[in-house]
């Protein structure tokens, strides 16, 4: 019984067998008391696993109240010694000076030109308070403490004054379904790379492949979720940064990716298998005549040796796309991310090394993202 809904669930029963009136309200409201969250949020948050001390303290709870026949109101007094109509004035006082808190924080972005204020601040008052974003304005109830008034003042100055991207400073993106730990060792995944996840995995799958490498993994965004989506695929995933794949190690770590290997390889300089059935990469290809116009948040904080290439950006997919051949099976498939106008220059090098079926496709702006091909 570590769920909250199996929790709840026992405590109602528990006070029902036990004699006591409106026993799904009381047990709500002791729970939601001992948890520092609203009633209604019990019924979003069902699969929450309870601490340990949380469990103790629900647990005594309800055998006092069931021992001397008490509601919640009568359990507080008698038992805690507080005052139950001081105790609705202090949620009272701290929910009021919570959405201040929370209303200034939005301000103080906007003042800084931060495009999605209300969102970001959501997002370091999550993380701070442990509270799902979305649930955050039903949360504001309970006392926030000094020390989490002074990280989340300290995240909101990383963001509005440093520029820093919200994701490095929460320590974490999702991409496809799954968290994946960033910082700035590794590029943040974008979500038109779930696009490019999403033709591999139907690829693979279609065609029952057995192996891929993905080149220049960064965070392990797209090696992880190939191997997550597709247990019996095998997945080798290779960089040039050691500290990305220190970060990538993390997330296979913390997703239980057993079927991922990681390889410190520039290209395919340290790849010894040669029958990959596919060969994945969103490579740097960003033209160093372009890096400068990029945003503040992306020049200043991501590494650069992931976001720019040589030869106008297309250094990378010339290279890989003459080299794939000879570290592929037969039918095998290399799937690429590309930037902007670059896919049909993308597709000439597919071709002159005799690639076929070439695809190119779009991502949710309509732009040309992905250039797909097989080894002929």
């Amino acid at each position: 019984m570590n769920k909250l809904q199996e929790v709840l669930e026992f405590s109602i029963k528990y006070l029902e067998k036990r004699g006591l009136d409106k026993a799904r309200l009381e047990a709500e409201k002791l729970i939601s008391h001992i948890l520092k969250t609203e009633r209604i949020m019990l019924y979003a948050n069902f699969e929450k696993l309870l601490e340990g001390n949380e469990k103790d303290e629900i647990k005594e709870a309800l055998k006092f109240m069931a021992t001397y026949k008490l509601d919640f109101k009568a359990y507080l007094e008698k038992k805690q010694n507080i005052n139950y109509e001081e105790y609705e004035n202090q949620k009272n006082s701290f929910e009021q000076e919570n959405k201040d808190f929370f209303n200034k924080s939005i301000n103080y972005f906007k003042e800084n030109n931060i495009e999605n204020p209300k969102l970001e601040v959501e997002m370091i008052f999550s993380e701070v308070l442990k509270i799902e974003r979305i649930l955050i304005s039903l949360n504001l109830n309970r006392e926030i403490s000094n020390e989490e008034k002074n990280k989340i003042r300290y995240m909101l100055k990383e963001r509005a004054i440093k520029k820093r991207p919200i994701q490095y400073i929460i320590g974490y993106e999702g991409f496809y379904g799954r968290n994946f730990n960033v910082n700035e060792s590794v590029l943040i995944p974008r979500p038109e790379t779930e696009l490019l996840v999403e033709e591999c995995i139907k690829l693979a799958k279609e065609k029952n492949y057995k192996t891929a490498l993905d080149i220049g993994t960064g965070s392990g965004a797209i090696a992880l979720s190939l191997a997550k989506e597709i247990e019996n695929l095998k997945v080798l995933a290779c960089d040039i940064s050691q500290e990305a794949l220190d970060i990538a190690q993390i997330n296979a770590k913390n997703l239980e990716a057993n079927n991922v290997k990681f390889v410190l390889s520039n290209v395919f300089e340290n790849i010894k298998y040669k029958e990959f059935d596919l060969i994945v990469s969103n490579p740097p290809y960003i033209p160093e005549s372009e890096y400068k116009e990029l945003q503040v948040e992306v020049k200043s904080h991501e590494p650069k040796l992931a976001l720019t290439a040589e030869k106008e950006g297309y250094y990378f997919y010339n290279l890989i796309s003459y080299l794939a051949p000879s570290f592929m099976a037969k039918g095998g498939t290399l799937a690429y991310e590309v930037g902007h106008n670059q896919a049909y220059k993308v597709k000439d090098f597919m071709e002159k090394n005799n690639f076929i079926n070439i695809r190119i496709l779009k991502d949710y702006q309509g732009i040309d993202r992905m250039v797909i091909g097989e080894k002929e």
